[in-house]
This record gives structure tokens, sequence and C-alpha cells, in this order.
């Protein structure tokens, strides 16, 4: 078919910031993990699908299949939709006052 780009399953973006390989970071409404690290305005690659160990809120409790938000002030994973952006759903439950959990990211 002619009009085939790509698989959708990364993207290319320019941070403003050093970004470290694997972390999170929000193009506009979408999450994506770095592949690798990224110098600042140096073009590299994001992953835009798959399931991510993220920094969450450490108070939060999330249950399995839960939709979760990235915080990107605080650059972690909420249970707060208010201000925060979708990031996907929860794929590992994750008790207070634990730091990270498993996310299907753009789920």
């Amino acid at each position: 078919m002619k009009n085939y780009v790509q698989d959708g399953k990364t993207i290319s973006f320019t941070p403003t910031a050093a970004v470290a390989s694997g972390e999170a970071v929000l193009l506009a409404a979408l999450l994506v993990v770095a592949i690798g690290a990224i110098a600042a305005d140096t073009e590299g690659t994001g992953v835009t699908e798959g399931v991510f160990e993220l920094p969450k809120k450490s108070t939060d409790v999330l249950a399995v299949g839960a939709a979760v938000y990235w915080d990107d002030t605080a650059n972690e994973i909420t249970s707060l939709a208010t201000g925060n952006t979708l990031a996907g759903k929860v794929w590992a439950a994750a008790a207070n006052p634990s730091t990270s959990v498993w996310v299907k990211i753009n789920a």
C-alpha cells in the first residue's frame, strides 16, 4: 500500500532537555519512553506502546486495569486526572507506599 509510513511503535522527537534511557516524556497527549539517552536539542526515539515500569505518586493505590495519568510537573504516574494527561492502564497493582507501577502506555 502506497500510504504506509511505519508501524507506529516508535516516534522520533527532539527534547529541549536531556532525557535518560527509559525515561518517560510527554509529547502533547502522547506518553513515550526513551529507547536510549537523548542529549538536549538532539533527535532521539521513544517507544509509544508496551508495558513499562514508571515512577508513581507513592501514596496512590493503583489496581490492575485502572486508568492512570502522567503528572508532567512531578514526572510520575498518578490516579488524579485533573490537570494531568491520560497515560494508560495499570498492568500490575501498586500499593501505598510503592514508588513505581507497571503501565501499559497509551492504552
